[in-house]
């Protein structure tokens, strides 16, 4: 399991916030590093294919977040190689009919983006959609993992193995159980012996709908569980005028994240945001 220390001057359970989809468009990095200056994000996983990883990675490395693969196989970002729907990707894998040398590729391959852009291995690993837990991924994942990170310090890679969340409405208990069996339990098994670490419980999954206020009750369900270590997965945009497209829910995440009620809830809760 990861161990990790509270920021300096932060009493409370140090809880691993942790925002997906960096370089995906300018509203996501625009958040990540918002929340970043603010204290309220650890972590944040990088989709290296998207079309503003690599503008917005000078910005990311000044910070001192925690910097991780997004491992992508399901959206197509403008570079080659395979890229399934997710029902599609799940079925082939568990059919064992993906190609292996494909796969392997492809995990090489934004491997090698990630070092080259951020000029240093990433602090951890998860996928896009959870994708680098299903079988065979996984499998090429670790084998890859191992050839590059045996023995690196404080390298860990990201377990969807959910906390008991009581509180929440039974769907979305039922969404985290379903991403949690579809390969959860067999991943922690490949890092144990890989000897690589990962994080002791997982939060953050809901249905992106409600708007602030739904979002906010989700926080409070999920922070109420919460162990030292876990990680709380967050998808935030924030707006500009100048943004084409921004998706009103992410939208929504960032205020909460950024303002005082989350604040409130970690000290209701004993947590601290791991920095």
């Amino acid at each position: 399991m990861i161990k990790h220390q509270p920021a300096s001057g932060n009493i409370g359970k140090p809880l691993i916030v942790c925002a997906d989809d960096f370089g995906m468009n300018a509203a996501v990095n625009r958040a990540v590093l918002d929340l970043a200056a603010l204290g309220r994000l650890s972590a944040t996983s990088c989709l290296v294919d998207g079309p503003c990883f690599e503008s917005g990675a000078g910005p990311l490395q000044e910070t001192t977040l925690q910097k991780g693969l997004h491992l992508n196989f399901t959206d197509d970002l403008g570079q080659p190689g395979l890229h399934y729907p997710l029902k599609r990707l799940i079925r082939e894998a568990y059919f064992y009919r993906l190609d292996v040398a494909q796969v392997r590729e492809q995990i090489v391959r934004q491997l090698d983006r990630f070092e080259t852009i951020m000029g240093t291995a990433p602090d951890y690993v998860d996928g896009h959609l959870h994708v680098h837990q299903l079988p065979q991924i996984r499998d090429e994942l670790f084998f890859e993992l191992s050839r590059r990170y045996a023995g690196k310090s404080g390298f860990w890679v990201r377990s969807t193995v959910a906390r008991l969340q009581p509180s929440l409405h039974r769907r979305l208990r039922f969404k985290a159980r379903v991403i949690q069996l579809l390969g959860a339990r067999a991943l922690v098994q490949l890092a144990e012996k890989n000897g690589f670490s990962t994080n002791p419980g997982f939060l953050g999954v809901y249905d992106f709908q409600g708007g602030g206020k739904v979002y906010a009750s989700h926080v409070a369900a999920w922070l109420q569980v919460a162990q030292a270590g876990d990680v709380m997965m967050c998808h935030p945009e924030r707006y500009h005028p100048d943004d084409r497209d921004i998706d009103p829910q992410r939208n929504a995440e960032f205020d909460i994240l950024s303002g005082d009620v989350f604040n409130r809830y970690l000290n209701r809760y004993g947590l601290c945001v791991q920095v």
